[in-house]
């Protein structure tokens, strides 16, 4: 008995996923990229015009990029991105020349914009096409803002009038809103069908759509009537109509709420997949968790910079990009800072006479940053995730205040110990405790007021929040150490 092909045929090999696999990628890329680089060199040093010097640059040249193209090839779309991401621009676009046509586009939705701008500029007119030909609607929508316009006109061309006005739906939302992430391909079922005609039309697809968990159940209007889950579709009598089974309790979102409150959503209640309604009650798209997953990501990456007071920019970007991007707030930093030495230096007199207030008072500014880092740390996130109104505001400010207290009196009958083996003196180490608390509490009130107010005003709560916090603290908390050491030791 002869055996049959599938059972010849060798068992595939699981690739195993793990994060520092890109890294390695990303180590041997940049080895590969070294080694070129010295042979350039090498034959550059010889006389001008030696062919035969030229002619070896030329071979070890191309084997490098074949061996590179062979690593390429090997690698995961999201693995390539991040090397790209990694790399300076001209060797960026080196890589990225030998990147295979094929995951040009699956690329490009994986890199962040500012490196997805330096690849397109070096693409031309025809790979751009071809590249982007093949995509959904809503992934050509993603990238419809950095393509050439001519670009995006003739990919419409090959699409069908749905396609067309999925696309331009898409690209009508707002950039952080729910209508600007939905996809557009899910499964949709009558109600009055069984369960045998739902497989039957499973069966004929070529493939679910990536995350589908329910079949959306609408009417010939394409309104909304309930969802059906997988599950329970498997384990239903295929006889079964389908209105006997599905859901009709279900969450669903409007395409004009923010991206964040949908990503709230899926995390609070351990969403899959959520449909997308418009005011009608027409079911126009749907948003899965990879959708969300990176919409709190790209909203953590931002919130870490906007802290530091940044916006988002290529790591090898020229030196006028960047100073553009820090300048603003550096220099703003500077003047705050050149505010708190102006207010110590106006206790000249009283430093002078005791020395060592000098040692003690950057503890003070100190503590009372960390302090209001933490308040500050909570607020931003609490406001992210919609949990601060209006009812419960002052109870939170008030809850923070006294927790602010308790740690800070306990945290300065340390810093008092200290001041007094130091100094052997009481009195300045009750002037050091009262000075502590003091400053945490300020620390507590910035913390709480600068997010919200920048929130209340609809700004970034993140926004520069670390450099008005330093301000706050070292300029007060001298104020404060100084002023009572003026009143109480003199």
């Amino acid at each position: 008995m002869t055996q049959s092909a599938a059972a010849q045929k060798p068992p595939a090999t699981p690739r195993r996923l793990d994060p520092e696999d890109a890294q390695h990628a990303l180590a041997e890329v940049q080895e590969r990229l070294r080694r070129q680089q010295l042979v350039a060199d090498l034959v550059h040093r010889q006389e001008a015009g030696d062919a035969k010097a030229n002619l070896v640059e030329d071979l070890v040249h191309r084997q490098h990029e074949a061996e590179l193209k062979t690593l390429l090839d090997g690698l995961h779309p999201a693995d390539i991105a991040f090397i790209l991401e990694s790399l300076p621009k001209d060797e960026r676009q080196a890589i990225w020349k030998l990147v295979s046509p094929e995951h040009d586009a699956d690329v490009l939705l994986e890199v962040e914009d500012w490196v997805r701008e330096s690849l397109i500029e070096a693409m031309d007119r025809q790979d751009l096409v071809a590249a982007t030909g093949n995509m959904d609607a809503d992934e050509l929508a993603d990238l419809a803002p950095d393509l050439p316009p001519d670009v995006v006109a003739e990919v419409q061309k090959g699409l069908t009038e749905e396609e067309r006005a999925q696309l331009l739906e898409a690209m009508g939302y707002p950039e952080d809103s729910v209508g600007a992430i939905m996809d557009f391909e899910m499964v949709r079922v009558r109600e009055d069908v069984t369960l045998e005609v739902v497989l039957r039309y499973l069966r004929r697809l070529h493939e679910l759509p990536d995350h589908t968990d329910q079949i959306f159940v609408v009417d010939r209007q394409d309104k909304l009537q309930g969802i059906l889950p997988l599950s329970r579709l498997l384990v239903s009598e295929p006889e079964t109509e389908v209105r006997a089974v599905m859901n009709s309790d279900f969450l669903t979102l409007n395409p004009l709420d923010s991206d964040a409150d949908a990503a709230g959503a899926f995390e609070r209640y351990d969403l899959v997949s959520a449909p997308v309604m418009d005011d009608q009650g027409r079911l126009i798209g749907r948003v899965t968790i990879a959708d969300v997953v990176d919409v709190m990501r790209e909203d953590s990456q931002e919130q870490a910079l906007s802290r530091a007071g940044l916006q988002e920019e290529d790591i090898f970007a020229p030196v006028s990009t960047a100073l553009r991007n820090r300048a603003p707030w550096l220099l703003f930093n500077l003047c705050t800072a050149a505010t708190a030495s102006f207010v110590a230096s106006q206790f000249e007199g009283t430093v002078s006479q005791i020395v060592i207030l000098a040692f003690l008072m950057s503890i003070v500014a100190g503590i009372g940053g960390n302090s209001g880092n933490q308040t500050m740390t909570l607020i931003i996130r609490a406001l992210a995730m919609g949990r601060i109104t209006g009812r419960n505001l002052w109870q939170l400010v008030k809850r923070e205040l006294f927790v602010t207290l308790m740690v800070g009196l306990c945290g300065s009958l340390v810093a008092a110990l200290f001041a007094w083996a130091i100094s052997h003196s009481i009195s300045i180490a009750l002037v050091m405790m009262a000075a502590m608390v003091c400053n945490m509490l300020v620390g507590a009130s910035v913390g709480v007021l600068v997010p919200m107010v920048r929130a209340r005003f609809g700004k970034d709560p993140a926004m520069g929040s670390s450099v008005l916090l330093t301000f706050a603290t070292d300029s007060l908390g001298f104020f404060i150490f100084l002023g009572l050491a003026t009143i109480f030791l003199l």
